[in-house]
């Protein structure tokens, strides 16, 4: 049995310590939060990863994940081949209005086409504006932080190294582009600038007639 009033005077120990503290109010937001790595903020969408597979809509417990597709035909790779069907994302949405932060979309997705985003900002003045679609839910992958490696010689994560090939690709588009554009422009100077010389003219004539005389 404890000595009776040991309870008070402990709470008053501690009410004791913090009177004494110097009091720290968080500056927000003209300082934002430091927040660990992995924090639950909002969920990303990688599209190129989504195959329309709906486990995520079908698993998730508040029905917040809204999945539009249709179907188009692909020609077959070879000669010969069949041609394949395939599923083409039309709509991505979460209403984070009825998200709970449960995470299960990120865990059942096979592909890995969903992430945490450590974003938090994204409150809204009317309720119905909390449903985002795949374009914002794009823009949050960004701040997606990577994983770390298992091993220093581990292999890159698969969404950055789809993101670089993906970046890759477009730079070499916009690059071709350009020699396209400057090879089309130097030919047309070198058109413009062609034309006759007038070399053998009656004024080089009557010079080197006179040059001989």
């Amino acid at each position: 049995m404890g000595i009776p009033g040991s309870g008070l005077a402990k709470g008053l120990a501690v009410t004791l310590r913090t009177m004494t503290r110097k009091a720290h109010t968080a500056q927000y937001p003209d300082v934002q939060p430091e927040l660990p790595p992995r924090t639950r903020g909002v969920i990303g969408l990688f599209e190129e990863n989504c195959t329309v597979c709906m486990l995520c809509a079908r698993e998730c417990p508040d029905w917040c994940i809204y999945i539009d597709s249709h179907k188009e035909t692909v020609p077959p790779a070879a000669p010969g081949g069949r041609e394949r069907s395939r599923n083409v994302l039309d709509r991505f949405a979460i209403d984070f209005a009825l998200c709970m932060y449960c995470g299960i979309c990120i865990e059942v997705c096979p592909f890995d086409a969903l992430f945490w985003s450590p974003e938090f900002e994204y409150a809204e003045e009317d309720i119905r504006d909390l449903t985002h679609e795949r374009d914002k839910l794009r823009e949050w992958m960004w701040t997606v932080p990577a994983p770390p490696a298992l091993d220093p010689s581990a292999e890159e994560p698969k969404e950055i190294a789809a993101a670089r090939k993906a970046a890759d690709k477009i730079a070499a588009a916009e690059a071709a582009q350009a020699t396209q554009a400057a090879q089309t422009a130097q030919a047309k100077d070198a058109a413009e600038g062609d034309g006759p010389t007038g070399s053998s003219g009656p004024t080089g004539s009557s010079g080197r007639d006179g040059a001989a005389s």
